[in-house]
Protein backbone atom coordinates (compact mmCIF):
# COMPACT_ATOMS: atom_id res chain seq x y z
CA UNK A 1 0.00 0.00 0.00
CA UNK A 2 1.15 3.52 -0.83
CA UNK A 3 1.25 5.44 2.46
CA UNK A 4 0.56 8.74 0.70
CA UNK A 5 -2.62 7.22 -0.73
CA UNK A 6 -3.47 5.78 2.70
CA UNK A 7 -2.94 9.22 4.23
CA UNK A 8 -5.27 10.75 1.64
CA UNK A 9 -7.89 8.10 2.43
CA UNK A 10 -7.70 8.59 6.18
CA UNK A 11 -7.59 12.38 5.85
CA UNK A 12 -10.59 12.45 3.50
CA UNK A 13 -12.63 10.29 5.89
CA UNK A 14 -11.49 12.49 8.77
CA UNK A 15 -12.47 15.55 6.74
CA UNK A 16 -16.05 14.27 6.55
CA UNK A 17 -16.09 13.88 10.32
CA UNK A 18 -14.52 17.30 10.89
CA UNK A 19 -17.01 19.04 8.60
CA UNK A 20 -19.85 17.38 10.46
CA UNK A 21 -18.11 18.42 13.67
CA UNK A 22 -18.19 22.04 12.59
CA UNK A 23 -21.87 21.73 11.70
CA UNK A 24 -22.36 20.32 15.19
CA UNK A 25 -20.49 23.19 16.82
CA UNK A 26 -22.31 25.82 14.74
CA UNK A 27 -25.61 24.34 15.94
CA UNK A 28 -24.48 24.24 19.56
CA UNK A 29 -23.21 27.83 19.38
CA UNK A 30 -26.39 29.04 17.68
CA UNK A 31 -28.85 27.14 19.89
CA UNK A 32 -27.09 27.33 23.25
CA UNK A 33 -24.52 30.16 22.93
CA UNK A 34 -21.56 30.31 25.32
CA UNK A 35 -22.52 30.44 28.98
CA UNK A 36 -23.61 28.41 31.99
CA UNK A 37 -25.32 25.57 30.10
CA UNK A 38 -22.57 25.05 27.51
CA UNK A 39 -19.82 25.33 30.14
CA UNK A 40 -21.58 22.53 32.04
CA UNK A 41 -21.86 20.31 28.95
CA UNK A 42 -18.30 20.86 27.76
CA UNK A 43 -16.94 19.85 31.17
CA UNK A 44 -19.27 16.82 31.29
CA UNK A 45 -18.11 15.78 27.80
CA UNK A 46 -14.45 16.65 28.30
CA UNK A 47 -13.99 14.20 31.18
CA UNK A 48 -14.98 11.01 29.27
CA UNK A 49 -13.29 12.48 26.19
CA UNK A 50 -10.09 12.87 28.20
CA UNK A 51 -10.36 9.28 29.42
CA UNK A 52 -10.91 8.20 25.80
CA UNK A 53 -7.64 9.81 24.77
CA UNK A 54 -5.83 8.56 27.85
CA UNK A 55 -6.92 4.93 27.76
CA UNK A 56 -8.33 4.37 24.30
CA UNK A 57 -6.51 6.40 21.66
CA UNK A 58 -3.53 7.08 23.92
CA UNK A 59 -2.43 4.23 26.12
CA UNK A 60 -4.35 1.38 24.56
CA UNK A 61 -3.60 2.07 20.90
CA UNK A 62 0.07 2.76 21.47
CA UNK A 63 0.47 -0.36 23.61
CA UNK A 64 -1.80 -2.68 21.62
CA UNK A 65 -0.84 -2.02 17.98
CA UNK A 66 2.93 -2.74 18.31
CA UNK A 67 2.26 -6.03 20.12
CA UNK A 68 -0.50 -6.95 17.66
CA UNK A 69 1.79 -6.18 14.69
CA UNK A 70 4.52 -8.34 16.22
CA UNK A 71 2.11 -11.26 16.68
CA UNK A 72 0.83 -10.95 13.12
CA UNK A 73 4.35 -10.72 11.69
CA UNK A 74 5.95 -13.49 13.74
CA UNK A 75 3.25 -15.82 15.13
CA UNK A 76 0.47 -16.16 12.58
CA UNK A 77 -3.29 -15.66 12.58
CA UNK A 78 -4.24 -18.26 15.22
CA UNK A 79 -2.15 -16.76 18.03
CA UNK A 80 -3.05 -13.26 16.87
CA UNK A 81 -6.79 -14.02 17.11
CA UNK A 82 -6.27 -15.47 20.59
CA UNK A 83 -4.48 -12.28 21.65
CA UNK A 84 -7.37 -10.18 20.28
CA UNK A 85 -9.98 -12.28 22.12
CA UNK A 86 -8.23 -12.16 25.47
CA UNK A 87 -7.38 -8.47 25.22
CA UNK A 88 -10.95 -7.53 24.27
CA UNK A 89 -12.43 -9.57 27.12
CA UNK A 90 -10.19 -8.06 29.78
CA UNK A 91 -10.65 -4.55 28.39
CA UNK A 92 -14.44 -4.88 28.43
CA UNK A 93 -14.52 -6.05 32.05
CA UNK A 94 -12.20 -3.24 33.16
CA UNK A 95 -14.26 -0.64 31.29
CA UNK A 96 -17.54 -1.84 32.79
CA UNK A 97 -16.06 -1.38 36.26
CA UNK A 98 -14.63 2.05 35.44
CA UNK A 99 -17.93 3.21 33.93
CA UNK A 100 -19.94 2.13 36.98
CA UNK A 101 -17.47 3.88 39.27
CA UNK A 102 -17.53 7.07 37.19
CA UNK A 103 -21.33 7.27 37.17
CA UNK A 104 -21.52 6.66 40.94
CA UNK A 105 -18.82 9.23 41.74
CA UNK A 106 -19.93 11.90 39.25
CA UNK A 107 -20.35 14.57 41.95
CA UNK A 108 -16.79 14.07 43.18
CA UNK A 109 -15.41 13.98 39.64
CA UNK A 110 -17.00 17.32 38.75
CA UNK A 111 -15.86 18.91 41.99
CA UNK A 112 -12.27 17.85 41.29
CA UNK A 113 -12.25 18.70 37.57
CA UNK A 114 -14.17 22.02 37.74
CA UNK A 115 -14.09 23.21 41.37
CA UNK A 116 -15.05 26.74 40.38
CA UNK A 117 -18.50 25.47 39.37
CA UNK A 118 -19.32 24.79 43.04
CA UNK A 119 -19.90 28.53 43.50
CA UNK A 120 -22.87 28.27 41.09
CA UNK A 121 -25.06 25.37 42.27
CA UNK A 122 -27.20 25.33 39.11
CA UNK A 123 -24.11 24.94 36.90
CA UNK A 124 -22.58 22.31 39.19
CA UNK A 125 -25.76 20.19 39.40
CA UNK A 126 -26.31 20.34 35.64
CA UNK A 127 -22.72 19.23 35.02
CA UNK A 128 -23.13 16.26 37.38
CA UNK A 129 -26.39 15.20 35.72
CA UNK A 130 -24.85 15.33 32.24
CA UNK A 131 -21.67 13.54 33.31
CA UNK A 132 -23.73 10.57 34.51
CA UNK A 133 -25.13 10.27 30.99
CA UNK A 134 -21.88 10.88 29.08
CA UNK A 135 -19.56 8.73 31.19
CA UNK A 136 -20.51 5.38 29.54
CA UNK A 137 -19.04 6.84 26.33
CA UNK A 138 -15.64 5.71 27.60
CA UNK A 139 -16.84 2.08 27.44
CA UNK A 140 -18.09 2.31 23.88
CA UNK A 141 -15.28 4.38 22.44
CA UNK A 142 -12.53 2.29 24.02
CA UNK A 143 -13.94 -0.80 22.31
CA UNK A 144 -14.10 1.27 19.11
CA UNK A 145 -10.38 2.00 19.59
CA UNK A 146 -9.68 -1.72 19.97
CA UNK A 147 -11.51 -2.41 16.72
CA UNK A 148 -9.75 0.49 14.99
CA UNK A 149 -6.31 -0.75 16.08
CA UNK A 150 -7.05 -4.16 14.59
CA UNK A 151 -8.40 -2.74 11.32
CA UNK A 152 -5.45 -0.34 10.94
CA UNK A 153 -2.99 -3.20 11.47
CA UNK A 154 -4.74 -4.98 8.58
CA UNK A 155 -4.42 -1.72 6.56
CA UNK A 156 -8.20 -1.16 6.65
CA UNK A 157 -7.86 2.54 7.40
CA UNK A 158 -11.12 3.93 5.96
CA UNK A 159 -13.66 2.45 8.41
CA UNK A 160 -11.89 3.64 11.62
CA UNK A 161 -11.32 7.07 10.06
CA UNK A 162 -15.00 7.48 9.13
CA UNK A 163 -16.35 6.17 12.45
CA UNK A 164 -16.11 9.49 14.40
CA UNK A 165 -18.60 11.03 11.96
CA UNK A 166 -21.36 9.02 13.64
CA UNK A 167 -20.91 10.92 16.91
CA UNK A 168 -21.26 14.22 15.10
CA UNK A 169 -24.39 13.00 13.31
CA UNK A 170 -25.83 12.04 16.69
CA UNK A 171 -25.18 15.58 17.96
CA UNK A 172 -26.70 17.19 14.85
CA UNK A 173 -29.90 15.15 14.84
CA UNK A 174 -30.29 15.47 18.60
CA UNK A 175 -29.86 19.25 18.61
CA UNK A 176 -32.13 19.80 15.59
CA UNK A 177 -35.01 17.49 16.38
CA UNK A 178 -35.00 16.44 20.04
CA UNK A 179 -33.76 19.42 22.12
CA UNK A 180 -37.29 20.75 22.82
CA UNK A 181 -38.18 17.46 24.53
CA UNK A 182 -35.50 17.86 27.20
CA UNK A 183 -35.46 20.05 30.29
CA UNK A 184 -33.16 21.87 30.09
CA UNK A 185 -32.76 21.53 26.29
CA UNK A 186 -28.94 21.33 26.58
CA UNK A 187 -29.40 17.87 28.14
CA UNK A 188 -29.96 16.51 24.63
CA UNK A 189 -26.23 16.93 23.99
CA UNK A 190 -25.35 14.51 26.79
CA UNK A 191 -27.68 11.85 25.37
CA UNK A 192 -26.21 12.46 21.91
CA UNK A 193 -22.82 11.43 23.31
CA UNK A 194 -24.28 8.18 24.66
CA UNK A 195 -26.09 7.31 21.40
CA UNK A 196 -23.05 8.28 19.32
CA UNK A 197 -20.88 5.83 21.25
CA UNK A 198 -23.30 2.98 20.56
CA UNK A 199 -23.44 3.84 16.85
CA UNK A 200 -19.64 3.99 16.51
CA UNK A 201 -19.17 0.58 18.09
CA UNK A 202 -21.87 -1.01 15.94
CA UNK A 203 -20.30 0.43 12.78
CA UNK A 204 -16.99 -1.40 13.39
CA UNK A 205 -18.40 -4.88 13.99
CA UNK A 206 -19.03 -5.94 10.34
CA UNK A 207 -15.52 -4.86 9.30
CA UNK A 208 -13.96 -6.95 12.08
CA UNK A 209 -16.04 -9.96 11.12
CA UNK A 210 -14.95 -9.59 7.47
CA UNK A 211 -11.25 -10.02 8.36
CA UNK A 212 -12.00 -12.80 10.87
CA UNK A 213 -11.00 -10.78 13.93
CA UNK A 214 -14.34 -10.20 15.66
CA UNK A 215 -13.48 -10.91 19.33
CA UNK A 216 -15.25 -13.53 21.40
CA UNK A 217 -15.08 -13.86 25.21
CA UNK A 218 -11.87 -15.50 26.44
CA UNK A 219 -10.57 -14.39 29.80
CA UNK A 220 -6.91 -14.95 30.70
CA UNK A 221 -4.76 -12.97 33.11
CA UNK A 222 -1.65 -15.00 32.31
CA UNK A 223 -1.44 -14.53 28.52
CA UNK A 224 2.06 -13.07 27.92
CA UNK A 225 0.87 -10.80 25.10
CA UNK A 226 -1.95 -9.34 27.20
CA UNK A 227 0.42 -8.83 30.12
CA UNK A 228 2.86 -6.96 27.86
CA UNK A 229 0.05 -4.72 26.67
CA UNK A 230 -0.95 -3.99 30.28
CA UNK A 231 2.64 -3.22 31.23
CA UNK A 232 2.92 -0.78 28.33
CA UNK A 233 -0.48 0.83 28.90
CA UNK A 234 0.00 2.54 32.26
CA UNK A 235 2.96 4.76 31.34
CA UNK A 236 1.70 5.22 27.78
CA UNK A 237 -1.49 6.75 29.18
CA UNK A 238 0.55 9.57 30.58
CA UNK A 239 3.10 9.77 27.80
CA UNK A 240 0.82 10.35 24.82
CA UNK A 241 -1.91 12.28 26.64
CA UNK A 242 0.01 15.05 28.37
CA UNK A 243 -1.79 17.57 26.18
CA UNK A 244 -5.17 16.27 27.32
CA UNK A 245 -4.11 16.35 30.97
CA UNK A 246 -3.06 19.95 30.43
CA UNK A 247 -6.48 20.67 28.88
CA UNK A 248 -8.18 19.22 31.96
CA UNK A 249 -6.03 21.34 34.26
CA UNK A 250 -6.83 24.30 32.01
CA UNK A 251 -10.52 23.59 32.61
CA UNK A 252 -9.88 23.83 36.35
CA UNK A 253 -8.17 27.20 35.86
CA UNK A 254 -10.85 28.40 33.42
CA UNK A 255 -13.66 27.43 35.81
CA UNK A 256 -12.52 30.34 38.03
CA UNK A 257 -12.62 32.85 35.15
CA UNK A 258 -15.70 34.63 33.82
CA UNK A 259 -18.66 32.68 32.42
CA UNK A 260 -17.94 31.58 28.86
CA UNK A 261 -14.20 30.98 29.33
CA UNK A 262 -14.53 27.19 29.11
CA UNK A 263 -16.67 27.55 25.99
CA UNK A 264 -14.28 29.99 24.28
CA UNK A 265 -11.42 27.57 24.81
CA UNK A 266 -13.57 24.71 23.52
CA UNK A 267 -14.54 26.49 20.29
CA UNK A 268 -10.92 27.50 19.62
CA UNK A 269 -9.76 23.97 20.37
CA UNK A 270 -12.31 22.61 17.88
CA UNK A 271 -10.76 24.74 15.14
CA UNK A 272 -7.31 23.50 16.14
CA UNK A 273 -8.48 19.89 16.02
CA UNK A 274 -9.30 20.24 12.32
CA UNK A 275 -5.68 20.23 11.08
CA UNK A 276 -4.59 18.10 14.02
CA UNK A 277 -7.03 15.38 13.01
CA UNK A 278 -6.56 15.66 9.26
CA UNK A 279 -2.78 15.46 9.54
CA UNK A 280 -1.53 14.51 13.00
CA UNK A 281 -3.99 11.77 13.87
CA UNK A 282 -4.05 10.49 10.26
CA UNK A 283 -0.26 10.31 9.99
CA UNK A 284 0.10 8.71 13.41
CA UNK A 285 -2.54 6.14 12.44
CA UNK A 286 -0.79 5.01 9.28
CA UNK A 287 2.77 5.30 10.65
CA UNK A 288 2.44 3.16 13.78
CA UNK A 289 1.67 -0.20 12.09
CA UNK A 290 4.49 0.21 9.54
CA UNK A 291 6.98 1.40 12.16
CA UNK A 292 6.05 -1.60 14.32
CA UNK A 293 6.58 -3.98 11.39
CA UNK A 294 9.98 -2.45 10.54
CA UNK A 295 11.01 -2.81 14.18
CA UNK A 296 9.83 -6.44 14.28
CA UNK A 297 11.87 -7.08 11.12
CA UNK A 298 14.91 -5.22 12.61
CA UNK A 299 15.02 -2.88 9.59
CA UNK A 300 16.35 0.25 11.31
CA UNK A 301 17.22 2.04 8.07
CA UNK A 302 13.66 1.98 6.74
CA UNK A 303 12.38 2.81 10.23
CA UNK A 304 14.38 6.06 10.20
CA UNK A 305 13.40 6.89 6.61
CA UNK A 306 9.71 6.44 7.45
CA UNK A 307 10.02 8.85 10.39
CA UNK A 308 11.75 11.36 8.11
CA UNK A 309 8.93 11.05 5.59
CA UNK A 310 6.37 11.71 8.31
CA UNK A 311 8.25 14.73 9.64
CA UNK A 312 8.58 16.34 6.20
CA UNK A 313 4.89 15.88 5.48
CA UNK A 314 4.10 17.40 8.87
CA UNK A 315 6.17 20.50 8.25
CA UNK A 316 4.90 21.03 4.71
CA UNK A 317 1.22 20.69 5.74
CA UNK A 318 1.02 21.82 9.38
CA UNK A 319 3.01 25.05 9.03
CA UNK A 320 0.56 26.68 6.55
CA UNK A 321 -2.37 25.52 8.70
CA UNK A 322 -0.91 27.31 11.74
CA UNK A 323 -0.28 30.54 9.83
CA UNK A 324 -3.73 30.47 8.23
CA UNK A 325 -5.53 29.85 11.54
CA UNK A 326 -3.85 32.88 13.08
CA UNK A 327 -4.39 35.18 10.09
CA UNK A 328 -7.97 34.08 9.43
CA UNK A 329 -9.05 33.82 13.07
CA UNK A 330 -11.81 36.43 12.78
CA UNK A 331 -13.20 35.16 9.44
CA UNK A 332 -13.22 31.56 10.69
CA UNK A 333 -14.81 32.24 14.08
CA UNK A 334 -17.33 34.66 12.58
CA UNK A 335 -18.31 32.24 9.81
CA UNK A 336 -18.66 29.20 12.03
CA UNK A 337 -19.98 30.51 15.32
CA UNK A 338 -21.13 34.18 15.20
CA UNK A 339 -24.87 33.49 15.14
CA UNK A 340 -27.78 33.53 17.57
CA UNK A 341 -26.62 33.68 21.17
CA UNK A 342 -22.91 33.61 20.22
CA UNK A 343 -22.24 37.36 20.36
CA UNK A 344 -19.42 39.68 19.27
CA UNK A 345 -17.75 39.45 22.67
CA UNK A 346 -17.70 35.65 22.36
CA UNK A 347 -16.13 36.03 18.91
CA UNK A 348 -13.26 38.20 20.15
CA UNK A 349 -12.58 35.97 23.14
CA UNK A 350 -12.56 32.83 20.97
CA UNK A 351 -10.27 34.60 18.50
CA UNK A 352 -7.75 35.30 21.27
CA UNK A 353 -7.68 31.63 22.25
CA UNK A 354 -7.36 30.49 18.62
CA UNK A 355 -4.35 32.72 17.92
CA UNK A 356 -2.71 31.46 21.10
CA UNK A 357 -3.38 27.82 20.17
CA UNK A 358 -2.03 28.32 16.62
CA UNK A 359 1.41 29.18 18.01
CA UNK A 360 1.73 25.56 19.09
CA UNK A 361 -0.05 23.74 16.23
CA UNK A 362 3.16 22.46 14.63
CA UNK A 363 4.32 21.12 17.99
CA UNK A 364 0.95 19.46 18.66
CA UNK A 365 1.12 17.58 15.36
CA UNK A 366 4.83 16.73 15.59
CA UNK A 367 4.22 15.00 18.93
CA UNK A 368 1.79 12.65 17.15
CA UNK A 369 4.56 11.73 14.70
CA UNK A 370 7.54 11.58 17.06
CA UNK A 371 5.93 9.67 19.95
CA UNK A 372 5.13 6.60 17.80
CA UNK A 373 8.86 6.50 17.02
CA UNK A 374 9.28 5.29 20.60
CA UNK A 375 6.04 3.37 21.09
CA UNK A 376 6.51 1.24 17.96
CA UNK A 377 9.73 0.01 19.64
CA UNK A 378 7.78 -0.59 22.89
CA UNK A 379 9.97 2.05 24.55
CA UNK A 380 7.66 3.73 27.05
CA UNK A 381 10.09 5.21 29.56
CA UNK A 382 11.62 7.92 27.37
CA UNK A 383 8.40 9.65 26.22
CA UNK A 384 6.95 9.37 29.74
CA UNK A 385 9.90 11.21 31.27
CA UNK A 386 9.56 13.87 28.58
CA UNK A 387 5.82 14.10 29.25
CA UNK A 388 6.41 14.73 32.94
CA UNK A 389 8.82 17.57 32.17
CA UNK A 390 6.35 19.00 29.64
CA UNK A 391 3.40 18.84 32.04
CA UNK A 392 5.33 20.65 34.78
CA UNK A 393 6.52 23.30 32.33
CA UNK A 394 3.00 23.80 30.95
CA UNK A 395 1.52 24.38 34.40
CA UNK A 396 4.26 26.87 35.26
CA UNK A 397 3.40 28.71 32.05
CA UNK A 398 -0.31 28.54 32.99
CA UNK A 399 0.44 30.25 36.30
CA UNK A 400 2.54 32.91 34.57
CA UNK A 401 0.15 33.62 31.66
CA UNK A 402 -3.34 33.36 33.16
CA UNK A 403 -3.19 36.74 34.91
CA UNK A 404 -2.16 38.92 31.93
CA UNK A 405 -3.88 36.89 29.17
CA UNK A 406 -6.77 35.18 31.00
CA UNK A 407 -8.15 32.21 29.01
CA UNK A 408 -5.83 32.96 26.05
CA UNK A 409 -2.86 32.45 28.38
CA UNK A 410 -4.09 28.93 29.10
CA UNK A 411 -4.28 28.20 25.36
CA UNK A 412 -0.80 29.62 24.77
CA UNK A 413 0.65 27.46 27.55
CA UNK A 414 -0.80 24.33 25.87
CA UNK A 415 0.78 25.27 22.54
CA UNK A 416 4.19 26.13 23.95
CA UNK A 417 4.14 22.96 26.03
CA UNK A 418 3.48 20.91 22.89
CA UNK A 419 6.46 22.54 21.16
CA UNK A 420 8.66 21.68 24.14
CA UNK A 421 7.36 18.11 24.09
CA UNK A 422 8.12 17.75 20.37
CA UNK A 423 11.60 19.25 20.76
CA UNK A 424 12.53 16.88 23.57
CA UNK A 425 11.16 13.84 21.70
CA UNK A 426 13.17 14.79 18.61
CA UNK A 427 16.32 15.24 20.67
CA UNK A 428 15.98 11.79 22.24
CA UNK A 429 15.25 10.10 18.92
CA UNK A 430 18.49 11.55 17.60
CA UNK A 431 20.44 10.76 20.77
CA UNK A 432 19.32 7.12 20.76
CA UNK A 433 20.20 6.78 17.08
CA UNK A 434 16.60 5.90 16.21
CA UNK A 435 16.21 8.72 13.70
CA UNK A 436 18.78 10.03 11.25
CA UNK A 437 17.58 12.98 9.12
CA UNK A 438 17.80 12.42 5.38
CA UNK A 439 19.81 14.94 3.31
CA UNK A 440 18.28 18.23 2.17
CA UNK A 441 16.46 19.45 5.26
CA UNK A 442 18.01 22.94 5.14
CA UNK A 443 16.85 23.69 1.59
CA UNK A 444 13.50 22.05 2.35
CA UNK A 445 12.78 24.37 5.29
CA UNK A 446 13.84 27.50 3.37
CA UNK A 447 11.54 26.65 0.46
CA UNK A 448 8.61 25.99 2.81
CA UNK A 449 9.27 29.32 4.55
CA UNK A 450 9.22 31.15 1.21
CA UNK A 451 5.91 29.51 0.26
CA UNK A 452 4.48 30.44 3.67
CA UNK A 453 5.42 34.07 3.12
CA UNK A 454 3.66 34.08 -0.26
CA UNK A 455 0.54 32.54 1.27
CA UNK A 456 0.48 34.94 4.22
CA UNK A 457 0.81 37.97 1.93
CA UNK A 458 -2.02 36.77 -0.30
CA UNK A 459 -4.34 36.17 2.66
CA UNK A 460 -3.49 39.47 4.31
CA UNK A 461 -4.24 41.47 1.17
CA UNK A 462 -7.46 39.61 0.40
CA UNK A 463 -8.98 39.24 3.88
CA UNK A 464 -10.58 42.67 4.19
CA UNK A 465 -11.54 44.65 7.31
CA UNK A 466 -12.89 43.03 10.45
CA UNK A 467 -16.19 45.02 10.55
CA UNK A 468 -17.18 43.49 7.21
CA UNK A 469 -16.96 39.98 8.67
CA UNK A 470 -19.07 40.98 11.65
CA UNK A 471 -21.81 42.53 9.51
CA UNK A 472 -21.99 40.09 6.58
CA UNK A 473 -24.63 37.36 6.36
CA UNK A 474 -23.74 33.75 7.12
CA UNK A 475 -23.87 32.69 3.45
CA UNK A 476 -21.68 35.62 2.40
CA UNK A 477 -19.15 34.83 5.12
CA UNK A 478 -19.07 31.15 4.12
CA UNK A 479 -18.44 32.02 0.46
CA UNK A 480 -15.75 34.54 1.39
CA UNK A 481 -13.90 32.27 3.79
CA UNK A 482 -14.03 29.45 1.23
CA UNK A 483 -12.47 31.78 -1.30
CA UNK A 484 -9.75 32.76 1.16
CA UNK A 485 -8.92 29.13 1.91
CA UNK A 486 -8.72 28.33 -1.80
CA UNK A 487 -6.57 31.42 -2.42
CA UNK A 488 -4.22 30.57 0.41
CA UNK A 489 -3.90 26.97 -0.74
CA UNK A 490 -3.27 28.03 -4.33
CA UNK A 491 -0.62 30.59 -3.31
CA UNK A 492 1.15 28.11 -1.04
CA UNK A 493 1.17 25.01 -3.24
CA UNK A 494 1.89 26.88 -6.46
CA UNK A 495 4.87 28.48 -4.70
CA UNK A 496 6.06 25.03 -3.63
CA UNK A 497 5.68 23.79 -7.20
CA UNK A 498 7.70 26.70 -8.54
CA UNK A 499 10.38 25.92 -5.95
CA UNK A 500 10.68 22.35 -7.25
CA UNK A 501 8.34 20.27 -5.06
CA UNK A 502 6.41 17.46 -6.78
CA UNK A 503 3.72 15.15 -5.36
CA UNK A 504 5.66 12.06 -6.44
CA UNK A 505 8.54 13.10 -4.18
CA UNK A 506 6.41 12.11 -1.17
CA UNK A 507 5.28 8.69 -2.39
CA UNK A 508 6.13 5.96 0.14
CA UNK A 509 5.32 2.25 0.39
CA UNK A 510 4.00 0.72 3.61
CA UNK A 511 6.01 -1.96 5.42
Amino acid sequence: MNLLKALATVSSMTLVSRILGFVRDVLIARLFGAGLATDAFFVAFRIPNLLRRLFAEGAFSQAFVPVLSEYRTRRGDTETKLLVDRTATLLTLALLGATALGVAAATIVVYVSAPGFAATPAKFDLTVAMLRITFPYILFISLVSLAGGILNTWSRFAIPALTPALLNLSFIFGALFFAPYFDPPVMVLAWAVFVGGVLQLGFQIPALAKIGMLPRPRLSFSDPGVRRILVLMAPAAFGVSVGQISLLINTIFASFLENGSVSWLYYADRLMEFPTGLLGVALGTILLPSLSKYHSASDEGEYSKLLDWGLRLTVILAAPAAVALALLSVPLVATLFHYGRFGEHDLWMTRQALIAYSAGLLGLILVKILAPGFYARQNIGTPVRIAIVTLIATQLMNAALIVPLKHAGLALAIGLGACLNAGLLYRQLRRHGIYQPQPGWGAFVLKVAAALAAMALALWLAMGPVPWWLAASGATRAAAVTGLVLLGGAAYFSSLWLLGFRLGDFSRRAA
